[in-house]
């Protein structure tokens, strides 16, 4: 590395110059996120909280749906291991709030990755394409953020029925709008940049423009936004569910859970206190991570 250095410094090249330029962008990125401490720090929390959902219900002694009959609405103890207490029917609160950590976080990524496709895929279209195919499109966007989503669930669960897929659903198709409005901005930006114009000169297919030219120069937006949209997700399904329009029992989810707590939140407020704390912590290490991700990828740092 010292031959280098001197090397470049004999050929009357700054080698800070050449190894700064051999950085990439996303290198750069990490370097800045490593340095956000609260970003880096909520990440580490957010994969334990996620790690504890998905392996802690196999260590524990109870099943999420089991009664303990002896131990109703017991407060958090060593006592029959229920550490964090157990509810007015006698089921263990601390895998009930790890079962519904899953059933929350899954509802929160699915959801987010199907908006975020399907907004990316009609905002990246709307963009590139302009004219009144562009018009009608965003006409179609700006009708969607007319009608309320609680309405549509309430006439899903009474037609459909109160399955984990609806929550899916109905979360998807109201939490799209805002992705694809974002991608259709920087669409428009990107579309007049030589390399799109160079390939609609060699006679490019769109659909291959938009997927191999545009969608790879949106990635930056796209992780950010991601990060965003997650806690809105999973808050969107906490309410669903305390409203009684989401996750059904015997299945639980923080929703769920805090509906339940709220209840009985005089007598024994343990039940309502840990699922309310997961959820708050999770959602603010999503907003904690999107903010770092977002300081990491502007541009404006470099």
């Amino acid at each position: 590395m010292t031959g280098l250095v001197a090397k470049l410094s004999d050929a009357g090249t700054d080698p800070n110059d050449t190894l700064a330029a051999g950085r990439s962008l996303w290198s750069d990125a990490r370097r800045r996120f490593v340095r956000n401490k609260a970003a880096v720090i909520s990440l580490g929390l957010l994969l334990l909280i996620a790690t504890a959902c998905v392996v802690g219900p196999w260590l524990l002694p109870y099943a999420f749906d089991s009664a303990d009959w002896d131990a109703m609405s017991q407060s958090p103890s060593l006592r029959n291991f229920h550490f964090w207490g157990t509810d007015d029917a006698g089921r263990d609160l601390l895998v009930r709030c790890l079962i519904g950590g899953r059933i929350s976080l899954t509802v929160g990524l699915l959801a987010t990755l199907t908006s975020v496709s399907l907004g990316i895929l009609w905002g990246a279209t709307a963009g590139f394409v302009g004219g009144k195919v562009d018009a009608l499109m965003m006409r179609i966007v700006d009708m969607m953020y007319a009608i309320p989503y609680l309405l549509i669930a309430i006439l899903l669960v009474t037609i459909l029925g109160r399955e984990f897929y609806l929550v899916v659903l109905v979360i998807t198709v109201f939490s799209w709008m805002d992705m694809a409005r974002i991608v259709r901005g920087q669409t428009l930006s990107l579309r007049s940049m030589e390399y799109v114009e160079a390939a609609r000169a060699i006679g490019v297919p769109t659909s291959r423009i938009i997927f191999s030219h545009i969608v790879p120069n949106l990635l930056g937006v796209v992780v950010i936004y991601t990060t965003v949209t997650v806690p809105g997700v999973i808050l969107t399904e906490s309410v669903l569910s305390f409203l009684g329009l989401g996750i059904q029992e015997p299945m639980t989810s923080w929703g769920v859970l805090i509906q339940d707590g709220a209840k009985a939140m005089e007598v024994s407020p343990w039940i309502l206190l840990f699922p309310a704390v997961l959820l708050s912590t999770t959602l603010y290490c999503f907003n904690f991570i999107g903010d770092g991700l977002r300081d990491a990828l502007d541009p404006k740092e470099r």
